[in-house]
């Protein structure tokens, strides 16, 4: 999974890239179309894969503020 979100990091590198070059130095049109898609792609396929990849196998509750971590954390001062 690791290399997989590797290699989807660095395809929307490159075709951000390719969008902003194209944008400035061939045809602006094309190239706003190629930096959205990119953005929709990053957005909506990257990020929830990812966010899945770092979330798998940790607690919730361990990362929000309960009465019983509020506790733990007045106790220690």
């Amino acid at each position: 999974m690791k290399v997989f979100l590797r290699i989807l990091f660095f395809l929307i590198t490159i075709s951000l890239s390719y969008g902003l070059y194209h944008k400035n130095f061939i045809d602006f049109t094309f190239g706003e179309r190629v930096i959205g898609f990119t953005v929709i792609f990053a957005a909506f396929i990257y990020l929830p894969i990812f966010l899945y990849h770092r979330w798998k196998g940790k607690k919730l509750k361990d990362y929000v503020l309960s009465e019983k971590n509020l506790k733990k954390i007045r106790d220690r001062k």
